[in-house]
């Protein structure tokens, strides 16, 4: 069954949404700023923002009976669903990499080429920096337990960010599999290309990237190196969820040159299986000996 798009349950979830983001920004602004609201206000205003979630999570609950998935979307936008789905993807790559485990690559009929290598580095500084700011902060702010409380909260999840970058671009390779290549960017891209619209590809190794149209560019360490030229367009979603077609992908791997064999050997060979992309080493043969005399 499908909810009827603007229904006064939708139009009232917006509302209390328009209301909860707004408070809750001005009770968090005084508290860093270290106002001290008083009492009945801090009790009225922390009782109707429970209030007001609490109706907000019915609401949703009920719209998603109703409805399913699609009931959702007609009141969260999409950048805020984009946004979380994208967050929960981090912390998923934070469980997945002590694991080993790798997102949508099939074993024995999926290809993994990784493009982690490039941005590691700098993802593990960044992270090393916030973890001396943190403890520099912790001092500096001794004496304001409130705003010491918020920054905190700020600096530990700015490296599980960090962290959390690398493992998504660890745990979601690029994957070519018989029918596709799905390029990714870590939890930021993920760009599926049939194999029958890949005219060409060849090595392309960029440092600059100007914006163009019809030309997506996914770079790692502002360098991309192959180059993918398609017979048709495909459909490139951002991170927001703004859509273009796009006709040129460059993108890049820790292994281009193994990346655009493999590739080539997929669209030349009409889908051969992976043993074909990786010779087996057997024992020899034994030698059959001369000829029998009749």
């Amino acid at each position: 069954m499908t909810v009827p798009h603007q229904t006064p349950l939708h139009r009232t979830l917006r509302a209390i949404a328009y209301l909860v983001l707004p408070a809750e920004a001005l009770f968090a602004g005084c508290a860093v700023a270290g106002v001290a609201l008083p009492a009945p206000a801090r009790l009225s205003g922390g009782a109707g923002l429970v209030v007001l979630l609490v109706i907000e999570a019915v609401g949703l609950a009920v719209l998603y009976r109703r409805g399913g998935a699609a009931a959702l979307r007609e009141v969260v936008p999409e950048p805020v669903r984009r946004l979380l789905g994208h967050e929960l993807r981090i912390v998923a790559s934070l469980l997945l990499w002590p694991a080993r485990r790798r997102v949508g690559v099939r074993d024995g009929v999926d290809l993994a080429f990784g493009h982690a290598k490039g941005n590691a580095a700098m993802l593990f500084g960044l992270a090393f920096v916030c973890v001396i700011e943190t403890f520099g902060m912790s001092v500096l702010l001794r004496g304001l337990p409130t705003v010491h409380a918020v920054v905190l909260f700020v600096d530990v999840y700015t490296v599980l960010l960090f962290i959390g970058i690398h493992a998504a671009s660890v745990t979601r390779p690029h994957v070519l599999s018989p029918e596709e290549l799905r390029v990714r960017h870590g939890a930021h891209h993920d760009l599926r290309i049939p194999l029958a619209r890949i005219a060409s590809a060849r090595a392309d190794r960029r440092y600059t990237h100007e914006p163009a149209e019809g030309v997506l560019n996914i770079p790692v360490a502002s360098q991309t190196s192959l180059t993918l030229e398609l017979t048709e367009p495909v459909d490139a979603v951002g991170l927001l969820g703004k859509r273009r077609e796009v006709t040129t992908v460059r993108l890049h791997a820790n292994e281009p040159a193994k990346l655009l064999a493999a590739l080539r050997r997929r669209l030349d060979g009409a889908h051969e299986p992976l043993a074909a992309l990786t010779p087996v080493r057997t024992a020899p043969s034994r030698h059959p000996g001369p000829p029998r005399s009749a």
